[in-house]
């Protein structure tokens, strides 16, 4: 009877969807036994519904003419979770529809082309399914999310959003000859945001590896649409010969294409929309025979590797892993619109100090008002070619030769885009300026392109009145985004740990402040997909227990896939001084913070730090923090460092911690006896650090340590008095209208 039911409920499952050849299942043992009985031609057809902890093996051989298919019911309406994955292997399959979210894979790739080492998917393709933050909770636990093996596969119309943890998103793999020379086809998928990692290891797509790498692939990635994709300096990392990359999108991404590995590659018409967004980047070039011509490169602003268009220096026979010297290679016929930097021999140095040879850059445009000096060369740039070049008037072109000037004609055109006058473009070979593809084209047809996180301040306002744990009570009842207001000269009490979940703000309306004061050594703990705003609060540590190590704001103690902020503004830190070492902010090691900003902040009295993201001490290129903002504050009796951030060793693939001090006023800061820094300011390896109109009294010394990566360090009109001078271990930073007092 059992059986009939079941057998009934497929037959009207399949005559409901109008179905021929096809079996619905709706469960693993049922999937794993069709699986056994697929011939060409199939459909096998997962019911929708919830799939929780399936690793599916779907394996066939169909033809040309007959592909075996593994599709959802309904599109979208088939959610593999849990701890789940998808391998393929045969020849001629199709799979469709299916979306993998809330959990992670068990293994190393959630859909992998291979069931075995030996077992891989030749012609299957993979189209409209989605990967959407199914990451794996450990920050820094490695997975990826496509791996392509085999030969002649396509994988076209997907989504894959919000890749949270370490590993590359999408990667093509070459580790033996079936799986080398194997003309891939890469198109038409959304790569949705993806997060700074804060280290190696965040590519969002990577053409083979570098022990592979002067093999050819031979894959097409085209028409693909790269959205915020910032997960480290290499958007895509091609390691292999013969790739094409051509017509992708790629906008307000931090990060470049970049050849990194293999010969004969070509880069054309791709569109790079940097809309002036932070260490937005373009193209480098390294490597022999490359060819980069017809791409548009619109506000960019990111410097040293993650500049609009780099050629790179190299090193003299160099092995696999490191950098081969740019040979018979082409940066023709490109836009390039206000546009910040363009670097050539990037990356001079006693090791790589091949400079580029046989190369050309002719016919390209640069129109910038945002700096008048794009170029910077660092070595010999007798080997490349410069012919044709138009560049603005007032800005300056890197020779004498090979450029011309033009009046800066840039307009908006019917297209939406900056765009030179027309006798320009055509001057150069350069088709219309238009998108090759748009954001609409690609992607998994049914699922929405949503923004990542809430915005502060983006949802409703809860009033919220005085009282003792009045505050926990609507955060309870508050959504991503909302904002709750608290009543001016009201006292708020917690006698619990306020655990902060999604983006909240808890601010009042500008005047006196109300008080907030915590019975738990812990004020506000950020938990994963959490961020907090403070504005016109005061925090007070009267009620706080006497404990040693409190601190007001707390990362999760746990690893932390998504990233934080934290903002705090026109308001008041008091006696935080109940014990020794009560913090402002205490981060755990496996969290980031993409922003931390204090400002126009009063903070006194204070046993304490007030930001110590200085918890990754391996010395792998790992931070605690990409962009730290100190503004208009004044800082008062604070024994521990104001600000201690450490980023160690020599990875180059990341180029944070990037720090702003400015207007503030340091007094008696530093001088406790626990302040293992030993400084009121204490920068090690930050990337980018800009110190100005502050004033330190009667307090530690700021100290500088700088190490690799050509540390941007500018210093400007500070005064130290009775506070000693700077300690740095290099003097290569840049310091005026400094006074010791």
């Amino acid at each position: 009877m059992k059986i009939r039911q079941i057998m009934l409920s497929i037959t009207a499952l399949i005559a409901s969807a109008g179905l021929a050849n096809a079996e619905v299942v709706q469960n693993l043992e049922e999937f794993n036994a069709a699986v056994k009985n697929l011939r060409a031609g199939d459909e096998l057809v997962m019911a929708n519904g919830i799939w929780r902890d399936v690793e599916l093996a779907f394996q066939g051989t169909g033809t040309p003419q007959q592909p075996i298919t593994l599709r959802a019911q309904e599109a979208g309406k088939v959610i593999v979770s849990g701890q789940s994955n998808l391998s393929i292997s045969g020849s001629y399959l199709i799979v469709s529809g299916l979306v993998f979210k809330d959990g992670y894979t068990p293994t190393s790739e959630v859909i992998s082309f291979r069931t075995s080492k030996s077992a891989l998917a030749n012609h299957t393709r993979v189209t409209n399914t989605v990967i959407d933050d199914f990451s794996n909770p450990e920050r820094f636990s490695s997975d990826t999310w496509v791996a392509i093996y085999g030969k002649n596969n396509r994988f076209d119309h997907n989504s894959l959003i919000n890749k949270g943890n370490s590993g590359v998103t999408l990667a093509v793999k070459m580790n033996n000859e079936a799986s080398q020379e194997n003309g891939h086809i890469i198109e038409y998928n959304y790569f949705g945001p993806r997060q700074t990692l804060g280290s190696n290891g965040g590519e969002s797509l990577r053409v083979g590896t570098s022990h592979y790498s002067r093999k050819y692939s031979n894959s097409i990635v085209r028409y693909n649409y790269f959205d915020r994709t910032s997960g480290e300096l290499e958007i895509i990392s091609s390691k292999s010969c013969g790739n094409s990359f051509n017509g992708n999108v790629f906008f307000e991404s931090q990060g470049t294409l970049t050849m990194r590995h293999g010969h004969y590659t070509t880069v054309e018409n791709n569109y790079f929309l940097g809309n002036r967004k932070p260490n937005t980047g373009g193209i480098r070039i390294i490597n022999e025979h490359q060819t980069v011509r017809n791409n548009y490169l619109y506000g960019l602003t990111g410097y040293r590797f993650r500049s609009a268009l780099v050629i790179m220096n190299g090193v003299p026979n160099s092995p696999q892993n490191r950098y081969d010297p740019v040979v018979d290679s082409v940066m023709n016929n490109n836009i390039v619109i206000d546009s910040d930097h363009v670097q050539l021999c990037a990356g001079s140095d006693e090791e790589r100090s091949a400079t580029p040879t046989g190369s050309s850059m002719h016919n390209n445009i640069f129109m910038s008002r945002t700096n008048l000096e794009p170029f910077t060369i660092y070595d010999d740039v007798s080997g490349i070619s410069f012919k044709g070049n138009l560049i603005n008037k007032g800005a300056q072109a890197p020779i004498a030769n090979g450029f011309k000037s033009v009046p800066y004609r840039v307009s908006k055109n019917k297209h939406g885009l900056k765009a030179p006058k027309a006798a320009l473009t055509k001057a150069i070979g350069f088709d219309e300026v238009k998108l090759p593809v748009t954001k609409a084209e690609v992607g998994a047809e049914f699922y929405p392109k949503r923004e990542p996180y809430a915005a502060f301040q983006s949802g409703k306002t809860m009033r919220v009145k005085p009282g003792t744990n009045t505050i926990l009570d609507a955060l309870k009842n508050s959504n991503p985004g909302d904002i709750l207001l608290l009543t001016n000269k009201g006292e708020y009490g917690l006698t619990k740990l306020a655990n902060i979940r999604h983006p909240i703000t808890i601010k009042s309306k500008r005047g006196a402040k109300p008080v907030i004061r915590s019975e738990k050594a812990n004020f506000f703990v950020i938990e994963n997909g959490g961020a907090l705003e403070l504005d016109n609060i005061w925090i007070d540590g009267a009620d706080s227990p006497d404990l040693a190590g409190n601190s007001v704001i707390s990362t999760s103690r746990y690893s932390m896939n998504k990233n934080y902020t934290l903002s705090v503004r026109n308001s008041k830190v008091t006696n935080l001084d109940v014990n020794h070492s009560f913090h402002f902010l205490k981060v755990y090691m496996s969290t980031f913070a993409d922003q931390i900003d204090i400002s126009n902040t009063e903070m006194s009295n204070i046993t304490g730090s007030i930001l110590s993201l200085n918890k990754e001490t391996d010395d792998l290129g790992i931070y605690n923090a990409e962009n730290i903002r100190l503004q208009g504050n004044t800082f008062t009796d604070i024994q521990g460092a104001v600000a201690d951030i450490y980023r160690g060793g020599t990875d180059e693939s990341t180029f944070g911690p990037i720090v702003v001090v400015a207007d503030n006023k340091f007094i008696r800061t530093g001088q406790g006896r626990r302040n293992k820094a030993g400084a009121s300011l204490k920068f090690h390896g930050v990337q980018n650090l800009n110190i100005s109109n502050s004033h330190w009294e009667d307090s530690a010394p700021l100290e500088l340590f700088l190490t690799n990566g050509e540390p941007t360090t500018v210093i400007d009109n500070i005064v130290m008095k009775d506070s000693g001078k700077i300690v740095s271990n290099s003097d290569e930073y840049s310091s005026s209208n400094v006074s010791y007092e």
